[in-house]
C-alpha cells in the first residue's frame, strides 16, 4: 500500500514508512522527520532507561539517548535494526549517567525491613546463577538493591544489572556496552562478588 500510495503522488504516512525511510529523510536533510523515530521507539527507550536510573534521571537519560542518536545516525550502517542499534546507545547513556553521578547511598541501612535483611541472608547463601536471578526478582530485593549498587562503580553497577538481573549473556552485554566479551565476564564476576560482600557488611552493620 505504502508503495502505491508513493507512485500515486501522495507521500507515506509516518507509521507506514520504514525505519530506514526515515532515517534517509532525516540525512537527507528533513530534520523534524526524527520525531517519527523518537515516536516508534520512546517505549522502548523509556523501558531500557528506567530500569537503569533512578526516576529523577529517567527523562534526562531517554533525552540524552534520542540526541546521541540523532547525532550519530550518519554512523547507522543498518547491519542490525535500528530498534537494537538505539538499545544499544540507551545503555551506555545509562552507563554514562552512573559515571557522572555515583554518590552516597539513598537508602539508610537502619531503614531497611526485617523483610529486606531476611532476603540479605537467603542471596548470601544463593549458590547458582539461577537461584540469585530469583531470589534478586523479589519484591524485597529492591530496596537493598538500591542501597548496595550505589556503591559499585558505574561499570560494575551495569554489568551486575545486565548479566546477573536482566539475564542478558556476556556475548549481548559486551553489544549493548561496546566491551569485549573478556571485559564482561571478569567484570560479571567480579561485580557479583562485590555484590555479596556489600550484602554480607550491610548485614553485619544492621546488626551490630
Amino acid at each position: 500500500m505504502s508503495r502505491e500510495r508513493t507512485l500515486s503522488g501522495e507521500a507515506p504516512s509516518p507509521e507506514e514508512e520504514t525505519d530506514t525511510e526515515i532515517i534517509g529523510r532525516v540525512l537527507g536533510g528533513d530534520v523534524n522527520a526524527f520525531e517519527g523515530l523518537v515516536n516508534r521507539y520512546r517505549s522502548r527507550v523509556f523501558g531500557i532507561v528506567m530500569k537503569h536510573v533512578p526516576a529523577d534521571g529517567t527523562e534526562d537519560v531517554a533525552q540524552e539517548t534520542f540526541l546521541e542518536a540523532y547525532r550519530s545516525l550518519g554512523s547507522f550502517s543498518g547491519r542490525s535494526s535500528f530498534g537494537q542499534w538505539l538499545s544499544r546507545i540507551a545503555t551506555r547513556c545509562c552507563y554514562h549517567f552512573w559515571r557522572e553521578r555515583r554518590g552516597s547511598p539513598t537508602v539508610s541501612v537502619s531503614s531497611l525491613s526485617d523483610n529486606a535483611e531476611e532476603w540479605m541472608d537467603r542471596v548470601l547463601s544463593a549458590g547458582s546463577q539461577e537461584s540469585f536471578l530469583k531470589e534478586a526478582a523479589k519484591q524485597e530485593a529492591a530496596e537493598v538493591l538500591t542501597h548496595a549498587l550505589e556503591k559499585l562503580s558505574a561499570a560494575d553497577r551495569m554489568v551486575l544489572a545486565l548479566v546477573h538481573l536482566d539475564g542478558y549473556s556476556v556475548q549481548e552485554t559486551a553489544d549493548l556496552l561496546g566491551w569485549s566479551t573478556v571485559s564482561v565476564k571478569v567484570r560479571a564476576h567480579r561485580s557479583r562478588r562485590k555484590l555479596r560482600k556489600i550484602i554480607g557488611d550491610l548485614l553485619q552493620e544492621r546488626g551490630g
